[in-house]
This record gives C-alpha cells, sequence and structure tokens, in this order.
C-alpha cells in the first residue's frame, strides 16, 4: 500500500509512523446525556457535544494493509477485524476521539497499542464476512479478567457515496483526525491521524445482541441508531505526544 500524503492545508512536525485500511465500517450512533459520560472522561479533556448533545459510538469494521513505515505488511499481523466504543472529547480547541475500549483479534496488535498508544484494546473472538452486500459482524470478548462484551449484527450500505457537508452532525461524529487517551498516572496523549475525507453511506444494520457500553456502565436508549457506512478508507497515524 502507498499512503497518501496529507494535503498541504495539514501541518505535522514529524513524519507519520503507521498506515493503515479501515475496510466495511459501520458507524453506529446512539444520543446519550453527557451526564452519563462526562465523569468517565479524564481530567484534562472536555466532553464535546453538538448542540448540547453527547453521542456514543461502536464501531465495527476490519483493518487492512496494517504496517510500519518504511516496512512491508506481514501476513497474519496486517488484516484483522476490529470493533471500538467511542465518544467525542476536545483539548486546546482540538476536537478528537476518546475510546472506552477496542476489541481486536490480533494479540500482538493488542499488546503493542496498550503498550504504546495507552489505548484500553481488548482480545476478542470477532468474525466479519462479507458474503455480498451485507457484513455478518460477530464479536465475543475473550481478554482475560476483562468484563464481558458483545456485538452480533448484520449490516449493508443502502445508498450512494456522499461526503458530509462541514457543520452537519454527519460531519461532527466521524471527521476526527486526532484521538486522545490516558496513561497509568493520567498522562493526557494524542495521536494524529490522517486520511481524505470520509466517503459516507447510508446503511441499515439488524442488532442481534448489543453488551459493547455495559463494562463502562452505559445504557443505551432503546431506539434506532444513527448508522453511516464506510467501505474504505487510507489513514495514517502520528506517534503519541503528551499533551499535558
Amino acid at each position: 500500500m502507498n499512503p497518501f500524503l496529507p494535503n498541504a492545508a495539514f501541518r505535522h512536525p514529524r513524519g507519520w509512523m503507521m498506515a493503515m485500511d479501515w475496510l466495511d465500517l459501520l458507524f453506529m450512533h446512539w444520543p446519550v446525556p453527557a451526564e452519563s459520560l462526562r465523569h468517565l472522561i479524564p481530567a484534562g479533556l472536555e466532553l464535546d457535544l453538538f448542540q448540547g448533545q453527547a453521542w456514543i459510538g461502536v464501531v465495527p469494521f476490519r483493518m487492512g494493509g496494517v504496517r510500519a513505515r518504511f516496512l512491508p505488511e506481514f501476513p497474519g499481523l496486517s488484516a484483522f477485524p476490529e470493533l471500538n466504543v467511542r465518544t467525542y472529547v476536545t483539548r486546546g480547541g482540538i476536537p478528537g476521539v476518546w475510546f472506552f475500549s477496542l476489541d481486536a483479534t490480533n494479540q500482538i496488535a493488542v499488546r503493542g497499542a496498550r503498550r504504546f498508544f495507552h489505548l484500553p484494546y481488548f482480545d476478542a473472538k470477532i468474525t466479519a464476512p462479507r458474503p455480498d452486500q451485507e457484513v455478518h459482524y460477530k464479536s465475543r470478548r475473550t481478554h482475560r479478567g476483562a468484563a464481558p462484551a458483545e456485538l452480533e449484527t448484520v449490516f449493508s450500505p443502502t445508498g450512494p457515496v456522499y461526503r458530509a457537508a462541514p457543520g452537519t452532525l454527519d460531519d461532527w461524529l466521524t471527521a476526527r483526525y486526532c484521538f486522545y487517551a490516558a496513561d497509568d498516572e493520567g498522562g493526557i496523549f494524542r495521536t494524529s491521524i490522517h486520511h481524505k475525507p470520509w466517503r459516507l453511506q447510508p446503511a441499515q444494520a439488524r442488532i442481534v445482541a448489543n453488551t459493547m457500553t455495559e463494562p463502562i456502565g452505559v445504557k443505551l436508549p432503546a431506539i434506532a441508531p444513527l448508522l453511516h457506512f464506510s467501505e474504505k478508507t487510507e489513514v495514517v497515524a502520528w506517534f503519541p505526544e503528551r499533551v499535558d
């Protein structure tokens, strides 16, 4: 894979360190009370709201083409399914993602991300075949000592590709070019990422089981989630930088 170069509007003092593709990705978002999330966000970060409303996302997808800069892809390590639970935060006027959990089948990636990116990654058993237009996604957390969590859903795109207009909820939920994390001592880190604007599609999903937010004590509202599908996004990422 030859990652695209960041456009001229994007500036970063260091070169990117990781490249990857996000494949068959489904954004599932629910509005939730800000009070249900605020106490889960560490000091030094501010919960980000859209018109006064907090949102939580459950995002199943597949990783592909994962590699470090200047190195080739390694068979068995460069492609695997993943699942994250997330909300949105800001620091110093820079909006980003806060991950409550990330589940993956690649044990090396799980431990590497925990060690170097300070992210709450967990081992999981995940299958995500796409025999046709539908993705049949099933995940069960298997991490030793972790609270159980699972997702089973069948989803597919339902309309043409579009790009979210700036200022819309679609854009606010998806156009995040960094994520934040905290180490065991409470230090705050920001990891910058870059990709071309999301090629989104409307989507449908049949959710068979979803307990992904139970380990953090957040109850999802009994309404259908807001759905967005993206077939492929090429991404580059930088090394985490401490920002506190």
